[in-house]
């Protein structure tokens, strides 16, 4: 063999190897490889291109090029993309539901091949872009285009090449197109817009705009991300249901949302729209519905088809999360770390079933960067059930907008800001109301020092009345103090004297977190309790120290060891220690259990868990628990309505045990 032919055989097994590194990466969460060893396959793969001259269409290398297209180029797609029927109320889907069903028994009566019972496949409607990829007899990505009319669309193969979860070539020898949705995650949309000089508005337009870009890096810095489900065009052998084409998808490599629900009546197709609207703001990305298609292919085919939609399915659409309305004016709070932070009043406008009056604007630098200003119309955002944010405004309604000016002094106790970086500090620590209130509310609650019966309006009495301006001096009130207050008789003063006394003896990650220390949270506080096991050693623990524990990076390194830089902070700290508080750490000891060491992967609801509590007791056993299913997962903990893990773990074999038999082997 020439050495021309040995060159060309590494370039080949490179480019098989690292699209399959990508692929468990982006698709699988769950690499193989080191960042290190990818990256040094990679740039031995771009040698190679440079050397040999021969770069294949599915080289991990042609995602993100240099190119600046001049415009976009029509493409006819080979199979149509239709428009979905929406329903808005469940009427409305019991009404399709039933019609549905009258065409199926009426098809029965008069055939003698009759049509199987109805049965129905849920999935999320994802809120981004359609693109349509086509794949030649190769398997090879030949072209990407955006849905248009349905019949033509514009070729846009070079931007959904950046797409690190669509596989370049697949393990299929006839020409298909495959339908999907290009999506903007929340993680990535917040992260462009942190370094974005023109900030994006929302995802949808985040995504939309990345593929319409004619500079294919622009598009590459938008970090999309896709799901896929549906064969619009196929050559090969046909599906006879759309389970069996999602099965297919999947097996190609293409990156599939987990939520596939099977429904047989109206009933559990009710209950499933109101779990998937219940889970809609906990979502890395944006829904905007369910979609239900009929599961048979045959009855697909008997339905037919509208002018405009497909019969034998319909999208239920959920109210919206996003609006405009008119910025009335801009509200500066304090909060507990002394930051002064903008609010922004709001004409009322609702939003996802709720009516909003107020939004976050961040800071000044964000309001500058959003154009933003009094009297303008803007976009708001409401997710996650927390408080609105205002995405951008509307550029037609800013010409008798007026200007958001900086403040000067602290809108509680009039002393003058201090500007960091871009934000601004009011460094009256001992006698602004709001800081201390928010101070010591932290730290009594549930999850810090955990002091029963205590409230913010007890907080606010403390400090306007018995004169609290440390936390230290929560150990020093008397019972005869609190029966001063106002509707504190002797037996809740007793009962709050009797908490501050029991708190004393708490655990060292909870006293972390009552500190709070600016970008530390409880799990945070927790691994650094496990890393360093007492509070003498957190002190002292340098950032390299510190960023070697899992999780931390340089910014809460930084703010820990800044933090205990703080003479004021050490006095306290000191203060609380002399008044009798005794943070203690006790080592978990991880007995041998048939968990230890194990990958476990949970799906489904769990009747005596929340996802959260079984996670923690898993990892109590020594067990990593992952988020989706591979070859390396030792058990799938499957609960009632487990989705597509338990069938990946079908699939590959792995060890599906229910919560009983989980209990049984603890």
């Amino acid at each position: 063999m020439s050495l021309d032919n040995d060159k060309i055989k590494r370039l080949n097994e490179l480019i098989e190897e690292l699209n399959g590194y990508a692929y468990e990466y982006y698709v699988l969460d769950n690499p193989s490889v080191s960042d290190k060893e990818y990256d040094k396959k990679y740039d031995e793969l771009v040698e190679l291109e440079k050397g040999t001259g021969v770069i294949l269409p599915y080289s991990p290398t042609q995602r993100v090029g240099d190119r600046v297209i001049s415009e976009f180029q029509k493409y006819t797609h080979k199979g149509r993309l239709w428009s979905l029927d929406k329903s808005q109320d469940i009427q409305g889907i019991r009404d399709w539901h039933i019609r549905n069903k009258k065409a199926v028994e009426e098809y029965n009566r008069n055939h003698e091949d009759k049509l199987p019972e109805l049965r129905y496949i849920l999935t999320k409607k994802f809120d981004g872009l359609t693109i349509n990829c086509t794949y030649d007899e190769n398997g090879i990505l030949v072209k990407g285009a955006t849905r248009g009319t349905g019949l033509v669309g514009e070729d846009i193969t070079a931007q959904v090449k950046t797409i690190r979860t669509l596989p370049l070539k697949i393990n299929n020898n006839s020409i298909i197109e495959v339908h999907g949705e290009a999506i903007m995650t929340k993680t990535a949309f917040e992260k462009y817009n942190e370094k974005a000089e023109m900030p994006l508005k929302n995802l949808r337009n985040g995504a939309a705009g990345a593929l319409r870009n004619l500079n294919i890096k622009e598009t590459a810095a938008r970090n999309l991300s896709a799901f896929f489900y549906d064969v619009g065009y196929n050559e090969g052998a046909s599906f006879k249901t759309y389970s069996e084409m999602m099965e297919f998808i999947r097996n190609m490599g293409f990156p599939q949302d987990e939520y596939i629900k099977v429904c047989s009546s109206i009933e559990e197709i009710e209950k499933e729209l109101k779990f998937v609207e219940d889970i809609r703001s906990s979502l890395d990305y944006d829904i905007d519905g369910v979609v239900i298609v009929i599961d048979d292919m045959k009855t697909r085919d008997i339905l037919g088809y509208t002018i405009k939609f497909p019969k034998w399915a319909i999208a239920y659409k959920f109210e919206a999360e996003e609006a405009t309305t008119k910025l009335l004016d801009v509200e500066w709070n304090i909060g507990r770390s002394g930051r002064v932070t903008p609010t922004a009043i709001l004409e009322p406008v609702e939003l996802a079933g709720v009516t909003v009056k107020r939004a976050t604007l961040n800071n000044m630098d964000d309001i500058k960067r959003k154009g933003v200003k009094i009297g303008c119309d803007v976009f708001v955002r409401r997710s996650n059930d927390v408080i609105p944010e205002i995405m951008g405004v509307v550029e037609d309604t800013l010409k008798d907008g007026i200007e958001i000016e900086s403040p000067k002094t602290c809108p509680s106790c009039d002393s003058e800001l201090v500007q960091e970086g871009v934000h601004y500090f009011c460094e009256n620590t001992l006698s602004c109301k709001p800081q201390m209130v928010k101070s010591i509310v932290h730290f009594g609650s549930r999850e810090a020092m955990n002091i029963e019966g205590f409230s913010e309006r007890t907080a606010e009495q403390l400090f306007e009345k018995l004169e609290i301006k440390s936390i230290a001096d929560l150990y020093r009130i008397k019972k005869e103090d609190l029966i001063t207050l106002e509707k504190f008789g002797d037996k809740k003063s007793q009962n709050l004297i009797d908490a501050i006394e029991k708190s004393k003896n708490c655990d060292l990650s909870s006293f972390i977190f009552a500190l709070g220390i600016p970008n530390v949270g409880k799990k945070t506080a927790k691994d650094l309790v496990k890393e360093f096991k007492n509070l003498e050693n957190i002190k002292k623990a340098s950032i390299d120290d510190l960023v070697s524990v899992k999780d931390i990076g340089d910014i809460v390194a930084e703010s820990i060891v800044e933090f205990f830089k703080e003479d004021k902070i050490i006095k306290s700290i000191n203060e609380l220690l002399e008044l009798g508080v005794r943070p203690q750490y006790e080592e978990e000891e991880i007995s041998e259990s048939a968990f230890l060491g194990k990958t476990i992967v949970v799906t489904g609801t769990l009747k005596n868990y929340t996802r959260g509590s079984i996670k923690e007791k898993l990892e109590s056993l020594g067990a990593k628990v992952a988020g989706s299913v591979s070859k390396k997962t030792d058990y799938v903990l499957a609960g009632e309505e487990a989705g597509s893990k338990y069938d990946k773990a079908v699939e590959l074999g792995v060890n599906i045990i229910n919560e009983d038999e989980f209990e049984k082997m603890l």
